[in-house]
């Protein structure tokens, strides 16, 4: 029984939006969805469905199997079917034509599997509209990023020079510190009292 477990979750069908699951897009603006999904033991009469906010079907498709395109169902009539079955990736993305403010909330990609005992599966994408792109937003963000990095790197070359600084000061301190020693208690090294005679010879108080 644990075996036919693992197996269950090897062939499991897998729905992706990407990397992030929010998109932003501009009033009267034309916005991708993406959505893509991966089966281990392929797919016979797969059926797709892109839902708005849970209950309102935008896009329905059906995909007879991987040599073929999807064939559309039904659909809303600003949305566009843009993927494509027969490539690399099973790719059942759509374009959402002259967004409105009343588009912004959650789409749903719903992908349903019949050779997989109708495992079905689903992945979100939540949109946002807006009036203007603030274009400020990535270019303060790369600049923000240019300047940590930037200060970073100073601040990593700095403590490197002060290592470098340090390190010189201190072996110059220690060449200071050998030739003192040389110069005031090498003769008493044998006796032990390093120095001891540079402080016997040491000049009378003024």
């Amino acid at each position: 029984l644990p075996g036919l477990h693992i197996l269950a979750i090897v062939f499991a069908l897998e729905v992706s939006v990407g990397k992030t699951n929010t998109v932003m897009a501009l009033n009267n603006s034309d916005v991708l969805l993406p959505c893509i999904f991966t089966t281990c033991i392929g797919f016979q009469d797969l059926v797709f469905t892109w839902y708005f906010n849970s209950t309102e079907l935008i896009y329905h498709g059906k995909i007879k199997s991987k040599a073929s395109e999807p064939v559309l169902v039904g659909r809303n009539p600003r949305v566009e079917f843009v993927g494509s079955t027969t490539g690399k990736d099973n790719n059942i993305s759509i374009v959402l034509k002259n967004v409105e403010f009343s588009d912004a909330g959650k789409y749903t990609c719903h992908v349903k599997n019949p050779k997989e005992k109708n495992a079905q599966h689903n992945a979100t994408i939540f949109l946002t509209v807006v009036q203007k792109m603030v274009e400020t937003d990535n270019t303060l963000t790369l600049i923000i990023v240019g300047v940590v990095g930037g200060f970073i790197g100073l601040l990593v070359l700095f403590m490197l020079i002060k290592r470098v600084v340090l390190f010189i000061i201190k072996k110059t301190q220690d060449r200071k510190k050998e030739c003192l020693v040389s110069s005031s208690g090498n003769d008493n090294t044998e006796n032990g009292l390093a120095g001891s005679k540079a402080e016997q010879k040491a000049p009378p108080k003024a």
